[in-house]
């Protein structure tokens, strides 16, 4: 009996070790997120900036999906993710209605900008997007396009739609099936032209002989919106700590971070949130 007796505290000091482990490591898969977002903002960093200052204010890790915006909404209706951060506001909108995604906030804006080749051979260049496209059709010039039902891709469509040539886009046309940094790859070394959120063109480091030509037209206007996956749909959704973090990149703080973000002293995205 003294021997059953003597091994009874250990016995009790591993089950609790065993339970305090188990329980921190329910805690910490519980102090995670997943955001579905676009490849604008993790390509164009971000994402890098912006999240370890959440963790800092909130204590929860964010594993980012980055793919299209039409990719990472199908991921917020499947429930295969607890926030979706992207810029496709009638698409956004739509999610909404649908029911599939609780209320959309805008968050920040940049802009779409038309890039090629600085020595511009379709004579491009300017402030109108819609007239850039027309040439660029009219001419056969080599044009990349993500083609990804992203909100950049969608974006370039209505452009398109606006010229009057969605159906004459000239031999020069061609999709990647890619993310904006692949899409500027392919151009840059191809020397074509390509349609970029400036985001992205900014952190870009291959431009070789490429440029901005086009920039300034209010149709290039770039929104993106943030939402919490409708829980009532999905159950497993992790609605409180997602909501945490809709709720601070909408916050003074967290618009201050995104604000904060600049390469070569120019900045990136601007915080207009509630606006």
């Amino acid at each position: 009996m003294k021997i059953l007796m003597s091994f009874k505290p250990r016995a009790l000091m591993q089950y609790a070790l065993v339970t305090t482990v188990f329980v921190a490591a329910v805690n910490a898969q519980a102090q995670s997120i997943v955001v579905a977002s676009t490849t604008s903002t993790e390509q164009s960093g971000l994402f890098s900036y912006l999240l370890p200052e959440f963790k800092k204010a909130s204590g929860i890790d964010v594993k980012v999906v980055a793919l299209g915006t039409g990719q990472a909404l199908d991921m917020g209706r499947r429930g295969d993710a607890d926030v979706l951060f992207v810029h496709d506001q009638v698409a956004e909108e739509k999610i909404v209605a649908d029911g599939f995604a609780v209320k959309r906030y805008p968050v920040m804006y940049n802009d779409f900008v038309l890039i090629g080749p600085a020595s511009d051979p379709a004579k491009a260049r300017g402030n109108d997007i819609v007239e850039a496209l027309k040439k660029l059709s009219t001419t056969n010039t080599a044009f990349i396009s993500r083609g990804d039902k992203s909100g950049t891709h969608a974006a370039e469509l209505r452009f398109w739609k606006l010229s009057g040539m969605s159906d004459a886009k000239g031999s020069g046309y061609k999709e990647c099936g890619c993310g904006m940094g692949p899409a500027l790859n392919i151009a840059s070394s191809s020397g074509a032209y390509v349609l970029a959120d400036r985001g992205t063109w900014l952190n870009f480091k291959n431009r070789g002989e490429m440029a901005v030509l086009v920039e300034g037209d209010n149709r290039l206007f770039n929104q993106y919106g943030v939402m919490l996956v409708n829980p009532a749909k999905h159950p497993h959704v992790k609605a409180a700590d997602g909501q945490k973090f809709v709720d601070w990149v909408v916050s003074a703080p967290g618009q201050a971070v995104i604000a904060g973000y600049k390469i070569g002293g120019e900045q990136l995205f601007f915080p207009n949130a509630g606006k």
